[in-house]
């Protein structure tokens, strides 16, 4: 930022903080304390700009105002239990241009809650040489964005009951909707005190009954204490579908558990080829197989398949409609809430070992270089000759484990040949830029109630990533085939960074010796690559990586064809799990289509018009199956540290706020240090820097600093983790003094040099009633986040989770 872009920021905020107030140009000088000729001409240029930018207006004395607004607009409202909250606008989809969120202060909320659609009065326009966003208020809700709600029965006397005819109530342990009780009226069921119940809402929030809602019970997932029912009621409380409709699974069960001769017309027959799957060892389905071979050029046969999952869900039916009201399958800690009936994901649909089965195959002829030289995509029967797992696979081709190479001799070979396909196709994607961020990743272990016992942490080795390279080639080239084929088509897509977040990235990361090359508003991914690469093992790592991170859009489904950022892909497409998302299921089905139908008009038109609305809300779909993942991982992790509570263990400061900073143990636990908990001076946060100082001992905190911390509180309901600084005095006693804990480390003791592992991504806005912070998860990929899965691409990533391979 210039020094005449600060002072027209400066500026402008004294009109947005007294928009009633006029100003002259000595006023102005006097607020900002500025003194001589010099600085008077500079205030009159910049309020010069400002009107002539139609944001203030000038009266005949000279005195400046801002200039009115009245500007409506309508958006999803975003609540903070604090009261205020941001309202994300409706955006024309043929804009690239970033809309910022409206802020919405506290009273000026219309008692919308969180998800309404509303109409917002815009009160102070942004403030475009700060990027502080506009500020309004909302004029009414125009829809509810929620009709259910999940929260925990309280009784009311039998007085209350007699007087009133409500129940009692109902109240959410989210705390954006913990201070809204649902009043339950007597028309539902009945619940018992400490259920967990599903309420429908009959009536909202308003000027009479501000802080309530009235609703009927629907049905009781159990009492709170009872196992499985914590996961159950943050399921619910996201919306998403559980059981499938009886219809669905009378369709899904009159599917044949076996190919039929009538399968098998117009497919290619490729069971003679050495077909395998490579997945985890808990994997129960599988949807790609792999093969290769050298061929007598020198260049590398590459075969990908994948279960032609949408042969059985044919458009328009039972099965298909609700895979797409899912959109994809969701994974927890214990279980996995799937897109299909596990009839298909696990039967006729998994690439199961010496079974005939359907696939679409890609097969891709890839040069020493790894360019895709000549492909082909076309229906096809395979039967997978073995089932391999990632760590046998891993044993294999890196240890070379000679019992293992014996006992798979007849695949030794190609499987050698693979990884050293893979190292070509990795060097390939490095060398134009594909952005990779190192990350340390967890399984929470749970014991057979549901609660957890332990957090494993995993290493990606040679097959995981293997098989990750093998997906991103055949999903690129899908993808570019397409393209080219100029037909409507569905990508996935991540989008260049906005040019003024790589601007002040650039600005940060230069205290470290980091220059950028190139136009911020055209930045190509190998120059953030590289301002990674010179910050790689140091100390700085952590810093640069979330600055980085916060600088990136987020990756989503479109017809258009906008490229990967994130992996440097020109083209780039989801077709390899159409197990469990929806979008790759739409893929095979353009595939099938422009095959079968061809590319006549009337097709493409019918695809032009369905792809867009499948885009969106599959995105949607997607990031509620996230956010439900992230919630239980939080839940989980919460009650894992409940038992340690009082104990010290090494961190990592993750990320910095005004509030306070969160810390990332080794695990990949998260907890926050707030700022009332740092007893030993007063913080001033650096909000550029991202530091906390203290005013009279000037200690420092910065992201990436080695801390030792102490457990104060783990609260499951809030999916929270409180920590404090180890040796400072305790706001409470934890335990008696004969029984409090000596330091503790997960997974063996740990020298006081050692670093701490945990990860960088960041989830933005107000997390957990703790201000405009940032929290960071445990597990999944950066862009193309899957949380609770354990390996893969960090973009594109393909894990495997529970119960089903992932991709």
């Amino acid at each position: 930022m210039t020094q005449t872009d600060f002072l027209t920021a400066e500026v402008l905020e004294i009109f947005r903080n007294n928009p009633n107030r006029k100003y002259g140009v000595q006023d102005i000088n006097d607020i900002l304390k500025l003194k001589g000729s010099t600085s008077f001409k500079r205030v009159v240029k910049v309020l010069a700009t400002l009107e002539g930018e139609g944001i203030v207006d000038v009266n005949n004395g000279g005195r400046f105002k801002l200039k009115p607004t009245s500007e409506e607009v309508s958006g999803r409202f975003s609540a903070n239990d604090k009261g205020f909250g941001f309202v994300r606008l409706e955006q024309d989809p043929a804009s690239t241009e970033q809309v910022p969120d409206v802020f919405i202060p506290k009273f000026k909320t219309a008692h919308a809650l969180q998800g309404d659609t509303v109409k917002v009065r815009i009160v102070k326009a942004a403030n475009p040489w700060n990027g502080k966003g506009p500020e309004g208020e909302i004029l009414e809700v125009t829809e509810h964005g929620m009709t259910q709600l999940v929260g925990e029965f309280t009784p009311a006397s039998d007085a209350q009951v007699a007087r009133t005819g409500l129940l009692g109530s109902v109240r959410s342990h989210d705390k954006k909707l913990a201070n809204y009780p649902v009043m339950i009226k007597d028309t539902g069921i009945h619940p018992q005190a400490g259920d967990m119940v599903q309420v429908e809402i009959t009536e909202y929030p308003s000027e009479d009954y501000p802080t309530r809602m009235l609703g009927i019970a629907m049905q009781t997932l159990g009492n709170k204490n009872d196992p499985g029912v914590d996961i159950l009621s943050l399921v619910y409380q996201h919306g998403l579908r559980v059981d499938f409709p009886d219809e669905v699974i009378k369709q899904a069960e009159q599917v044949p558990d076996e190919l039929l001769p009538q399968d098998r017309v117009n497919r290619r027959n490729i069971t003679d080829q050495m077909v395998v799957t490579i997945d985890g060892d808990d994997s129960k389905d599988f949807d790609d197989a792999v093969t290769a071979w050298r061929l007598p050029n020198g260049n590398y046969h590459l075969g990908v398949h994948i279960a032609d999952v949408s042969y059985y869900v044919r458009e328009d039916t039972p099965l298909d409609e609700e895979a797409y009201a899912r959109g994809t399958s969701t994974y927890l800690t214990d279980r996995v809430i799937p897109m299909l009936p596990f009839r298909l994901s696990n039967g006729i649909c998994s690439l199961n070992p010496n079974e005939d089965r359907l696939a679409l195959t890609c097969d891709m002829e890839i040069d020493g270089h790894g360019k895709v030289v000549n492909h082909e995509i076309y229906p096809s029967v395979i039967r997978s000759k073995a089932r391999l797992t990632y760590n046998n696979v891993n044993k294999i081709v890196t240890d070379q484990d000679l019992k293992l190479r014996e006992e798979y001799a007849k695949l030794v070979p190609m499987l050698d040949l693979m990884a050293e396909l893979h190292k070509i196709l990795f060097k390939k994607r490095h060398d134009r830029g594909a952005i990779d961020f190192e990350e340390t990743e967890a399984s929470i272990k749970v014991d057979e109630k549901g609660w957890p016992i332990d957090i494993i942490l995993r290493d990606r080795g040679t097959s995981e990533r293997m098989i990750e390279s093998f997906m991103l080639a055949a999903n690129e080239t899908v993808a570019e085939h397409f393209s080219k084929a100029q037909v409507p088509f569905l990508y996935r897509v991540h989008e260049t960074p906005d040019g003024e977040k790589v601007k002040n990235f650039f600005e940060f990361v230069s205290a470290f010796g980091i220059v950028g090359h190139g136009a911020a508003d055209d930045i190509k991914p190998i120059e953030l690559q590289k301002a990674l690469a010179k910050v790689a093992g140091t100390p700085e790592e952590m810093v640069v990586t979330t600055m980085l991170l916060r600088s990136m859009k987020q990756a989503h489904y479109s017809m258009d064809q906008l490229g990967h950022f994130g992996i440097g892909a020109q083209y780039y497409t989801h077709f390899t799990s159409p197990i469990r998302r929806y979008p790759d299921l739409i893929v095979h089905r353009l595939i099938h289509s422009y095959a079968a139908v061809g590319k006549t008009e009337a097709n493409k038109e019918k695809w032009h018009e369905k792809l867009p609305e499948i885009a969106t809300f599959t995105s949607e779909q997607e990031r509620r199956s996230i956010d439900t993942e992230r919630d239980v991982d939080d839940l989980k992790k919460a009650q894992y540290m409940m038992s340690k509570v009082g104990q010290e263990f090494p961190g990592v400061i993750a990320s910095v706020t005004k509030f306070g900073m969160f810390v990332s143990l080794e695990n990949t636990v998260e907890g926050l240090i707030h700022i009332s908990n740092l007893r030993d001076d007063y913080y001033d946060y650096d909000e550029k820097q991202m530091t906390l100082t203290g005013s009279r001992t000037h200690n420092t905190f910065k992201i990436g600093q080695e801390i030792q911390v102490k457990v104060l509180r783990a609260d499951p309901d809030q999916g929270q983790i409180d920590f404090i600084i180890a040796g400072q005095d305790t706001p409470e006693d934890f335990l008696p003094e004969n029984e409090k804990p000596k330091s503790a480390g997960f997974g063996g003791s740990r020298g006081p040099g050692q670093r701490a592992g945990g990860n960088n991504d960041r989830r933005g806005g107000n997390q957990n009633g703790r201000g405009q912070g940032h929290r960071s998860s445990s597990n999944g990929n950066k862009y193309e986040r899957r949380q609770g899965g354990n390996n893969g691409n960090k973009y594109e990533r393909r894990t495997s989770n529970a119960n089903q391979g992932r991709h």
